[in-house]
């Protein structure tokens, strides 16, 4: 089926569901509707659509498009369901359960009959994080049936009229309704609000007599202070004080008319740091090995299960900065030097990597300087990676990666990921050539021409299309929450099988090879001596993509996110 694609944003599910549809056969096309009616009337034209599906519009379809196409929106929430801030709502309402429902576009927001829908727990986590994994599952089912029963021609959907659809509309959520009163709310109360809010649009504050954007929130158990009061600095992230305890909160954002020049998400002490430079938060250290009782923020973990090494992280929205890189590295080394026969990397659920900082970077006096400084680190790791010969290195993906953090992973021995993720191993939508040493991984897992086709046409790809490809060693269908306990009892299967010793064997034999027919240093010198004429050219395109990334601009005209006719899907 010929399927157009119609959202305003090429975001996570946008990226699912066209990786999902293409490994179904079906011929898929993507217009973002963020630069205007016309593009998509045009893609329309151009395209002769059987169907059209939108996955994510913060804008309506043109009238025109939905009266003469069958037009399927599909909304973040259970049947009858009607509004802007769907998810929202059911976090701050506590919702046990939500769901996912794919309905024809109408002149009704959200009022179209149902074509399909699909539930789903609602985890106690970030709602960024519930829309990449339980949200994105739902999702995909549901679309997929819906897909399905119009193909079939003689299915019904149900009008939100019948009965048994109670119908509900929920206004936007308001800022007022998610403000924090410091001297009020219990610390699950604010937890509630932050998750609720944590990419967008966050909680408003004010910290240091200046309104900023709260994002993202965790608990912690042992500091304490008079509520509202900055305790506390680890990691990038702050720790305040709450009526009944803590929190920390990783991400701030100062607002739009603030005067601030980087007016968007940055990690807390940065932004802090700016408001006022000789404000001394005392820094709140955690052991890499913390005590599994321990409710606290750490983005960086390492726990041993016998001859299993289990290396966790986790960074706000998978960017990861010159210095959580050199952490991360830090760490690295400290788990080499334990006696394990397995190492996994690899957080508990969400993204694995997505790479260089772009907020950091483009928050930096000297964009260029970071951006440079920031990729070797990531090098660094990767090469670390690459050389580790004395055990097998495990990838264990409970969510999506892209760019250097898809070649990071490429990396290790073995990569598994859950059956939901979506892999972009390209660098091109950003003007890169990429580095991290994916010159040596990615052809050494794909082959060189599966390798091009990859980093060329810079497209998303399945979990299930990545098996194919090479690209990743096992398909893990577990839930979100349920992968991490997964991929560790796989491991330890690993670690126990009887020709563990030749397989680790023949790995550092391959490595050696591999290293006389070309040093990895080669492939590093060779990779950034592309990065570093892009990096320290001001007229690159990079630096334009990566201002309109981060500042959430337009790029002018409309990059085609799918092959040019002719070209191999």
């Amino acid at each position: 089926m010929d399927i157009l694609l119609v959202a305003s944003a090429f975001n996570s599910l946008s990226q699912r569901l066209y990786a999902e549809l293409s490994d179904r056969g079906h011929r898929v096309d993507v217009v973002l509707a963020s630069h205007g009616d016309d593009p998509v009337r045009a893609a329309v034209r151009e395209h002769r659509p059987e169907l059209v599906i939108a996955p994510m519009l913060t804008t309506a379809l043109p009238e025109d498009v939905w009266r003469e196409h069958t037009c399927l929106i599909v909304h973040p929430g259970p049947p009858g369901d009607r509004g802007p801030s769907s998810l929202d709502w059911a976090i701050a309402e506590q919702a046990p359960e939500w769901g996912v429902t794919v309905l024809q576009a109408e002149a009704g927001m959200d009022a179209g009959p149902v074509w399909a829908a699909e539930p789903f727990r609602v985890a106690p986590v970030g709602k960024s994080d519930l829309y990449r994994n339980e949200v994105s599952d739902a999702a995909v089912t549901a679309v997929l049936a819906a897909v399905r029963r119009h193909a079939e021609g003689s299915y019904k959907p149900r009008p939100q009229s019948d009965p048994s659809i109670g119908v509900v509309w929920r206004d936007p959520l308001r800022q007022e309704r998610r403000r924090i009163d410091w001297a009020y709310d219990d610390t699950a109360t604010v937890l509630r609000k932050l998750r609720g809010a944590d990419s967008r649009p966050g909680v408003l504050d004010e910290l240091l007599g200046r309104e900023v954007f709260l994002h993202g929130g965790h608990p912690e158990d042992e500091l304490r202070g008079r509520p509202g009061e900055l305790l506390a600095r680890r990691s990038g992230a702050v720790c305040r004080a709450t009526r009944d305890g803590a929190v920390w909160i990783p991400e701030l954002r100062p607002r739009k008319n603030s005067g601030d020049p980087a007016p968007f998400r940055r990690p807390a002490t940065d932004v802090l740091a700016a408001l006022d430079p000789s404000l001394e938060l005392p820094e709140a250290e955690a052991p890499l090995e913390l005590p599994e009782h321990r409710r606290t923020y750490a983005d960086i973990r390492y726990r041993q299960r016998g001859d299993v090494g289990l290396l966790s992280f986790s960074f706000p929205g998978g960017a990861m900065s010159t210095g959580q890189c050199r952490r991360l590295l830090a760490a690295y080394e400290h788990a080499l030097t334990r006696p394990t026969r397995v190492l996994v990397l690899g957080g508990a659920r969400d993204f694995f990597s997505n790479g260089i900082h772009l907020n950091v970077i483009e928050a930096a006096p000297d964009p260029a300087l970071e951006s440079w400084a920031n990729l070797q680190a990531m090098d660094d790791l990767a090469q670390a990676v690459l050389c580790t010969t004395d055990r097998l290195v495990v990838a264990a993906l409970a969510g999506n990666a892209a760019a250097g953090g898809a070649m990071l992973a490429l990396a290790a021995d073995q990569v598994w990921c859950r059956a939901g993720t979506v892999l972009n191993p390209h660098y091109r939508r950003m003007g890169l050539y990429g580095s991290e040493l994916w010159t040596y991984s990615l052809p050494r897992r794909v082959g060189p021409r599966e390798a091009e086709r990859l980093t060329g046409q810079a497209l998303p790809v399945s979990a299930a299309g990545a098996l194919r490809t090479g690209l990743v060693d096992r398909v893990v269908p577990a839930a979100p929450g349920e992968f991490a306990a997964e991929a560790e009892r796989l491991a330890a299967g690993l670690a126990a099988v009887p020709d563990l010793d030749r397989r680790i064997a023949d790995k550092a034999a391959a490595r050696a090879a591999d290293e006389e027919r070309r040093p990895l240093a080669d492939h590093r010198r060779a990779e950034l001596a592309r990065m570093h004429a892009v990096f320290f050219d001001p007229e690159a395109p990079y630096h334009a993509l990566r201002a309109a990334f981060v500042r959430k601009t337009p790029t002018g005209t409309p990059r085609p996110l799918t092959p040019p006719p002719g070209e191999s899907r």
